[in-house]
């Protein structure tokens, strides 16, 4: 805490205009601090969205439209400026961005007004350094219940983010009981590779 990074804690130093750029929320301040560590050389940033991160959670079991009004205008503000900004500030090119939950919601709506958990199928999106921005990977049936096209396991994605940060997945290393562990246990996905 006593490096040049600690000044990125200090979001007065910004403009008003940037700062309700990204929203006053938490996850908005949340993501211009994380512009500004970056900027600082700081190497992993999380920004939670939900209710580890304060405010609604996206485990919507009941009333998942309005809880998800709420949390997708909060993600898109600050999201996209996030994105921009470090675009504008040539950092885009050199930080690696995934967006993702822990969980997938079922495609149908439940009698509580909500949707369930539902591992069959979920979303994440990558963008910036190590990755080939601009389409999707992987296709679902119309009813959003079984993946049809590039199904893809957890390990995967891990490989996938891996490969992007210039780490070989399957490098290992040797706990203090002498167990080799996998970076990850899957295969990058190299059609979103760059």
């Amino acid at each position: 805490m006593d490096s040049t990074a600690a000044r990125a804690f200090d979001l007065s130093a910004e403009p008003d205009s940037v700062r309700s750029a990204y929203g006053n929320g938490a996850f908005g301040q949340g993501c211009l601090m994380a512009r500004r560590l970056i900027e600082q050389s700081v190497a992993f940033v999380e920004v939670p969205l939900g209710s580890f991160g304060g405010g609604a959670s996206w485990d919507t079991h009941a009333g998942n439209f309005p809880t998800m009004k709420r949390l997708s205008q909060e993600l898109d503000q600050a999201w996209s400026t996030l994105l921009t900004e470090l675009k504008e500030r040539g950092l885009l090119e050199t930080t690696t961005v995934l967006w993702l939950g822990e969980f997938g919601r079922t495609p149908k709506i439940n009698g509580n007004a909500g949707r369930d958990h539902f591992p069959a199928a979920w979303s994440c999106v990558f963008a910036g350094g190590g990755i080939r921005g601009g389409h999707a990977f992987g296709k679902t049936s119309n009813d959003g219940m079984t993946v049809e096209g590039g199904k893809v396991d957890v390990g995967d994605l891990r490989a996938t983010l891996s490969q992007a940060l210039g780490v070989e997945p399957q490098t290992e290393n040797i706990t203090s009981m002498g167990r080799p562990v996998k970076i990850a246990e899957g295969h990058p996905i190299k059609d979103i590779l760059g």
